[in-house]
Formats: C-alpha cells, sequence, structure tokens
C-alpha cells in the first residue's frame, strides 16, 4: 500500500495536496481505492460551490457500492478531472496521480495542517 509522504490524509480516506498557491488537489487514498474494488463511476457536479469541511462533494460508485467523498477543508470547487468521465478506473490504477478528483480554492490553507501525516494514516488503516 502506498501512502506518500508530501499529503495528507482524512480519517474518510480522502489525500491533499497543497499546491504552490491557496488551491489544493483531492482524491482518494490507495487504500480506500483497494477496499472499494473496481470503480466504475465518478459522480462530481459541485465545480463553483463553496463547501465546508466534511461536506459531501460528488460520490465514487465501484462494482458493489456507492460511497460519498468528502471535503478535508473548506473551500470552493474549482476543478473537477474530468479524464474521470471516460476513464473512471484511473482511481484504481493511479489515485494520487491521474486518478485525483477535484481542484479546491482553500479557504484556509492552515486547515490542511490539521489533517494526518502519512505515519498517522498509515498507522489508522492498520
Amino acid at each position: 500500500m502506498n501512502f506518500p509522504s508530501e499529503l495528507k490524509y482524512t480519517r474518510d480516506h480522502e489525500w491533499v495536496k497543497l499546491n504552490d498557491d491557496n488551491t489544493a488537489t483531492i482524491g482518494i487514498t490507495d487504500f480506500a481505492q483497494s477496499e472499494l474494488g473496481d470503480i466504475v463511476f465518478v459522480d462530481i457536479n459541485t465545480v463553483g460551490k463553496d463547501l465546508s469541511a466534511e461536506e459531501v462533494f460528488g460520490t465514487i460508485e465501484a462494482v458493489k457500492t456507492v460511497s460519498d467523498l468528502f471535503m478535508p477543508v473548506a473551500g470552493k470547487i474549482i476543478e473537477v478531472n474530468e479524464a474521470l468521465n471516460k476513464n473512471p478506473e484511473l482511481v484504481n490504477t493511479d489515485p494520487y496521480g491521474e486518478g485525483w478528483m477535484v481542484k479546491v480554492e482553500v479557504s484556509n490553507p492552515e486547515d490542511i495542517n490539521a489533517l494526518s501525516s502519512a505515519d498517522a494514516y498509515e498507522k489508522m488503516v492498520g
């Protein structure tokens, strides 16, 4: 299982990468995609919306289940990974790269520091 150290993690299995400015890229973890199984559909229709931390920003559908996607930090969704419309399996094959889900303009970049480190997340998922 892969836990990149430059990312921050949530208890709901999302990861966050703060970019050079006050934007962040968000996706689900390697652990989450392995638990879900084969991803068949990603539904995110919240572009342009301001959302609070822990608010649902979309859903992800696997062969046997549908799960909500939760905002790790408050912010405005500014971009969705359009590649997932045709290739949702990118979440399975490259969850930290081509399988990213949204880009967010973060309300308070300091909030990212409150999320879990790679080591803490790895211990949590055991």
